[in-house]
C-alpha cells in the first residue's frame, strides 16, 4: 500500500526547487538528515527513482520532474483548501501573509497599517519585503497570500487587482539652479550621472525604460539597495535620479533637493495587489486594495500640490525642497 504524507510532498517539492539537500532542508526549516530520510522514504512510497545525487546538489529524473510538477499543484490546491476553510471567516480576519517590494514598503506600510488595525483587528499580518521576482515565487510555492508590487508581472495563474498610477519625479541636487519653466526629458537625463538602485529591483528597470538607456557610462547603481541610499547621494551632489511620488514626503525631508516633474507624458509605473488565481480569498484581497487606496490618498494628494504635474499648471513644474 502506498502511503503519501503531504510532509514528504512538501520536502521534495522543495528539492525539485533547490536542487541542493542543504538549501532545501533550509527552506524547509528541518535537518539535512531529516529532509534526506523523507525523501528516501517517499522514493520507496512509489517505488520510483526520482533524484540523482551530483558533486554540486542533486538532478531530477524524467519521473522526478513529473512528480515534481503533480506534487506542486497538490501542495498549491491544499493551500486553496484551508484559505477556504478561512475565508468562513470575516474579511480580513486571521493569518495574511503579506509581500511588498522595497520601493513601495517604507512608504505605504507607515499609513497602511494603522489603518488595517483600526478597521480589522482580528487580522494577524505577516510581512515580507524583497524585489519583485522574490516575491513572485514565494507566492506560486504558497509562502505568501498577497502582494503589493508595480504591474505588470510576468506570471500566470494570478490575479490582478490595479491600485492607482504613481508617477516619477527627477531628484537633483539643491544647490542645482533650475528656472522655473524647465522640465525633465529622457534627454535631459541622457547627460546626466543618474543613480539607480541595484539590478532585480523594477524600479531600476522602469526608469531605465522611460530614459532609453541600457548601458550608458554616466548609469551608476554601485549595489544600492534603498532609495534612501540614493537620495543621500543625489542631495551630496553625486548626481541625479528618479523619485516616485509615494516617497518624497520621505525622502525630501531634512535634504536639499530640487524636484521636477517631467514633460508630458510623464513616466510613471501602476501599484497593484496580486494574488493566486485559485485562492478563494478574493473578498480579502479586495477589501485591502480599498484600504492601500485609502493610504495612498493623501501621499499622491501631497505630492501634486508641493509639485503640481504640468498639464494643471502650466510650464511651472520645478519646486525647490530646502533642508528643515
Amino acid at each position: 500500500m502506498i502511503n503519501i504524507t503531504l510532509k514528504q510532498l512538501r520536502y521534495f517539492d522543495a528539492l525539485a526547487r533547490e536542487l541542493h539537500f542543504g538549501r532545501a532542508a533550509e527552506a524547509c526549516s528541518v535537518t539535512q538528515p531529516a529532509l534526506s530520510m523523507q525523501i528516501q522514504e517517499f522514493e520507496q512510497n512509489l517505488q520510483m527513482h526520482l533524484i540523482e545525487r551530483t558533486r554540486s546538489g542533486v538532478q531530477l529524473t524524467p519521473q522526478g520532474a513529473e512528480v515534481a510538477a503533480r506534487a506542486a499543484r497538490i501542495l498549491s490546491e491544499t493551500r486553496d483548501l484551508i484559505d477556504l476553510a478561512r475565508a468562513g471567516q470575516s474579511v480580513l480576519s486571521g493569518a495574511l501573509r503579506f509581500g511588498v517590494i522595497p520601493s513601495i514598503a517604507p512608504y505605504m506600510l507607515p499609513p497602511l497599517l494603522p489603518i488595517l488595525r483600526r478597521e480589522h483587528p482580528d487580522l494577524e499580518l505577516s510581512l515580507r519585503e524583497t524585489q519583485t521576482h522574490a516575491l513572485v515565487q514565494e507566492l506560486a510555492d504558497g509562502k505568501l497570500d498577497v502582494l503589493l508590487l508595480a504591474l505588470p508581472i510576468k506570471h500566470s495563474d494570478v490575479e490582478v487587482e490595479p491600485l492607482f498610477e504613481d508617477r516619477f519625479v527627477l531628484a537633483l541636487p539643491g544647490d542645482r539652479e533650475m528656472t522655473e519653466d524647465v522640465r525633465a526629458t529622457p534627454e535631459f537625463v541622457e547627460h546626466e550621472r543618474l543613480l539607480l538602485l541595484e539590478e532585480g529591483h523594477c524600479l531600476r528597470d522602469q526608469a531605465l525604460s522611460y530614459c532609453e538607456l541600457q548601458q550608458v557610462k554616466n548609469l551608476n547603481t554601485f549595489g544600492a539597495s534603498s532609495l534612501s541610499t540614493i537620495v543621500e547621494l543625489v542631495a551630496a551632489g553625486h548626481g541625479i535620479t528618479l523619485l516616485p511620488e509615494i516617497s518624497l514626503g520621505v525622502e525630501s525631508r531634512g535634504r536639499s533637493l530640487n524636484l521636477m516633474r517631467f514633460a508630458e507624458p510623464e513616466p510613471e509605473r501602476q501599484l497593484g495587489l496580486v494574488w493566486r488565481a485559485t485562492s478563494p480569498r478574493k473578498s480579502d484581497f479586495l477589501e485591502l486594495a480599498r484600504i492601500v487606496r485609502e493610504a495612498a490618498e493623501p501621499l499622491v494628494r501631497a505630492a501634486r500640490e508641493d509639485i503640481p504635474p504640468a498639464a494643471a499648471n502650466g510650464p511651472k513644474t520645478s519646486r525647490r525642497k530646502k533642508t528643515v
